[in-house]
């Protein structure tokens, strides 16, 4: 037998004594956080697709060969294949830059004040204004899955 539960689980409820300022703070540190987690996501897009291209390139200089255009084969795989995308570094140095300085640091930081200010808590901000939101007693929209 299932029993629905209402309100959010402990781990989305707010501490005693945590203001209404330090949520929407908290809150707003996470937003920042999901915004640079998106770039993360275009910046592997970006390693994935510079990769491709360079080795498409490989073909494209096969086919210039074969048409008879050995001088514009020769300057794409001399001067375009294997090219750095930036100074001294390839997408995968920018990736590993990325993820071990600026995005460690980010994760730290929202980690280190959820720590701090909420016991670690997540999404605090959501999940009351999911109970704002929501249609208490209708269909799809309860506060959490029925505990079984």
């Amino acid at each position: 037998m299932t029993h629905q539960v209402d309100g959010p689980d402990r781990a989305h409820r707010r501490p005693d004594g945590v203001s209404d300022a330090t949520v929407e703070a908290l809150g707003k540190l996470g937003e920042a956080l999901e915004c640079v987690e998106r770039a993360r996501g275009h910046l592997y897009e970006l390693h994935q697709l510079i990769g491709h291209a360079d080795l498409t390139l490989d073909e494209a200089v096969e086919l210039f060969r074969a048409a008879g255009h050995p001088g514009i084969a020769e300057r794409i795989d001399r001067d375009l294949l294997g090219r750095n995308v930036v100074a001294g570094r390839w997408t995968f140095q920018l990736v590993e830059e990325f993820d071990d300085g600026y995005h460690a640091l980010f994760r730290e930081m929202d980690r280190r004040a959820r720590d701090e200010l909420v016991g670690g808590r997540r999404h605090l901000y959501e999940a009351e204004m999911k109970e704002r939101r929501r249609s208490r007693g209708r269909p799809g929209h309860e506060a959490r899955p029925a505990e079984g």
